[in-house]
């Protein structure tokens, strides 16, 4: 199977998480769109959605889905989003599509986080994927600097030859160079630095299902 027919694979399995009649927590992302399309064809079944990104809004009202604004509701039953790295233990590095600080909101709003993705993202130990870590723009070279004494290089992320800039106005840096044995820790500390507004990684917020797309079929991982 491809990649884009796995992540159709693991899209198409995600709705059997979706609870009928309630508001569902939606991520970001091109395993994430697969997921829409499909919710899209069930979009009578549920009550609306709460998006944790624009991209992820507009393609969901484009299919006809209610999107609220996630203080306009309560708890969420489910929030399904995808992951650019996965370990054994259900931590996850996100925030290759910049939506990493939404995402985590909507996540620790939600009761359950199913993740869905390839088997490509699994891995032993977090930090082969570039870190991202959103930050107000004026503390982008002191928290670069802080990660230096991690033995990390943190490079402003861009897009068309300028920063990036996310959907909260902010900016991104991603970090290579890191091994990270303790997600919960690192978590908690990094987001403790001025300047910080959210680190990608997702340890706080785990995954409690992930749902694997292989050669072999689907493979669902619970924590």
């Amino acid at each position: 199977m491809t990649q884009d027919e796995l992540k159709a694979l693991v899209g198409q399995a995600a709705l059997d998480y979706v609870v009928p009649g309630e508001i569902v927590g939606v991520g970001t992302g091109s395993t994430v769109n697969k997921f829409i399309d499909e919710l899209g064809l069930i979009k009578d079944r549920i009550a609306g959605a709460v998006s944790s990104s624009e991209a992820s809004t507009r393609r969901l009202l484009a299919l006809g889905i209610p999107v609220f604004d996630a203080n306009e509701v309560g708890e969420l039953a489910v929030y399904i989003d995808g992951a650019d790295e996965i370990d054994p233990r259900g931590y996850l590095i996100k925030g290759g599509g910049a939506a990493l600080t939404r995402e985590k909101i909507v996540a620790a709003q939600a009761r359950r986080f199913v993740c869905i993705a390839d088997e490509s993202k699994l891995v032993d130990a977090l930090g082969q994927f570039p870190l991202p870590v959103e930050v107000i723009p004026m503390a982008a070279q002191r928290i670069s600097r802080q990660f230096e004494k991690m033995n990390g290089q943190a490079t402003l992320r861009l897009k068309d030859g300028k920063p990036l800039v996310t959907d909260n106005g902010q900016h991104i840096l991603d970090v290579r160079g890191l091994l990270i044995l303790d997600p919960l820790g690192f978590e908690s500390e990094v987001n403790q630095w001025p300047g910080v507004v959210t680190v990608g990684v997702f340890a706080h917020q785990k995954a409690d299902v992930c749902l694997i797309g292989t050669a072999d079929g689907l493979r669902t991982l619970s924590y």
